[in-house]
């Protein structure tokens, strides 16, 4: 049982970093299979929810320049794992993306096409200013 949970940890941290790639590198496909068709991503801002559909988000990905076309370092980590069975876990990330620095909770399941994101809910937590590194 504990191979097995390792084994798990395992495949769940590399999706994890499937997602972390995607980002860096606006990479849709990569986005397209680590989340699954029917995920939604959730914000709330100045107390107003805002959902957005995988669909929608991947397009918006997809039309950015990504971090690693400017040669920004990836800066990303894994926060903390919550296993809410040996096939479901809720994973806090930070990610930074250009100045914008995100708290992420990304809710996984392990079904039939592997690890995949059913959910995520975000936070901008801070914005670096330019004349940073």
């Amino acid at each position: 049982m504990q191979q097995q949970k390792m084994n798990s940890t395992t495949d769940l941290e590399k999706a994890v970093h499937t997602y972390f790639d995607a980002l860096y590198h606006c990479d849709t496909k990569k986005l397209d299979a680590i989340f699954h068709k029917n995920a939604s991503l959730f914000d709330v801002d100045q107390g107003k929810v805002f959902v957005e559909p995988i669909a929608s988000f991947s397009k918006d990905v997809g039309g950015r320049v990504s971090p690693a076309s400017k040669k920004q370092q990836p800066e990303a980590e894994i926060l903390m794992i919550d296993w809410l069975s040996p096939f479901c876990a809720t994973v806090k990330i930070r990610i930074r993306a250009h100045n914008n620095v995100f708290v992420d909770h990304l809710g996984l399941v392990n079904g039939e096409d592997g690890w995949q994101i059913v959910s995520k809910i975000w936070h901008l937590e801070k914005q670096i200013g330019q004349d940073q590194h």
